[in-house]
């Protein structure tokens, strides 16, 4: 317990999902968070649940691809708890899908606007933040498997989050050369249990060809979003402080063959 005592953490898309397991694992190791997200009644349910567990925690409507809303975001975290030192960039989309073909730019857009540009608004105004609470930081930018590998069938979706990678290892060097005492790091989820991935999992199932997420991944398993929240735990506590612009990559082994 206390891994991250006194600290202050953002979690975006934090109202399901690893967002909602990291927030509530921050919680419970001790950092006051503020839980983003668009599914209001969902983000409350997650702030309320860490309060009545003792923990500090609020929710706050949030759409990461606009850059007031961050502004705002930040303010309220510095009014409400004093600082930050946490920033976990969780948010993100998969559909809509679609190869290079038949994806239109509309559909490309939207999956950038989240998942690219949101992890860059968030990051930009994270070191910001962190700089004028002048304790230094920790920022994780959620990446996955498929910002290593490719898909065909999902062309945006592993641009978006190989862009997160690289943007991810630019944005540590920079904090480093500055001597901010900021590190930023990615992590990289293979399959795991979560409301976005559920349908693609039924389906998968459901296809009379096997569970391919489980034949594909080498530990037999679907991940859980715990899983993936305890290497956002190490990531943003102070037992990594040697580690920035790199990829902690939680898959069960997926790519590791």
């Amino acid at each position: 317990m206390g891994r991250v005592e006194g600290k202050v953490a953002i979690v975006t898309g934090g109202a399901s999902g690893m967002g909602a397991a990291t927030a509530r694992l921050l919680a419970r190791e001790g950092a006051a968070v503020l839980v983003c997200d668009l599914q209001a009644d969902k983000g409350r349910q997650v702030a309320d649940a860490i309060q009545a567990a003792g923990g500090r925690s609020r929710y706050v409507e949030h759409d990461v691809t606009s850059e007031d809303a961050w502004k705002t975001a930040m303010a309220l975290t510095l009014q409400a708890f004093g600082g930050l030192h946490i920033l976990v960039n969780n948010a993100g989309v998969g559909a809509p899908f679609g190869n290079v073909e038949d994806l239109s730019l509309d559909d490309w857009r939207k999956v950038m606007a989240v998942n690219m540009e949101g992890v860059f608004l968030g990051t930009k105004y994270g070191i910001e933040t962190m700089r004028k609470t002048g304790k230094g930081g920790s920022i994780v930018n959620f990446s996955s498997t498929m910002g290593i590998v490719g898909s065909p069938s999902t062309a945006a979706y592993v641009a978006s989050k190989g862009g997160v990678r690289l943007f991810t290892k630019s944005a540590a060097l920079h904090c480093a050369k500055e001597r901010y005492g900021i590190r930023v790091n990615s992590v990289h989820p293979g399959w795991i249990r979560t409301p976005m991935s559920s349908a693609a999992l039924d389906k998968l199932a459901e296809s009379g060809a096997g569970n391919k997420a489980l034949e594909l991944t080498p530990l037999g398993r679907v991940g859980e979003p715990d899983d993936v929240a305890y290497g956002v735990l190490y990531l943003a506590s102070d037992e990594s402080g040697f580690v920035t612009g790199t990829e902690l990559v939680i898959d069960g082994g997926y790519t590791a063959q």
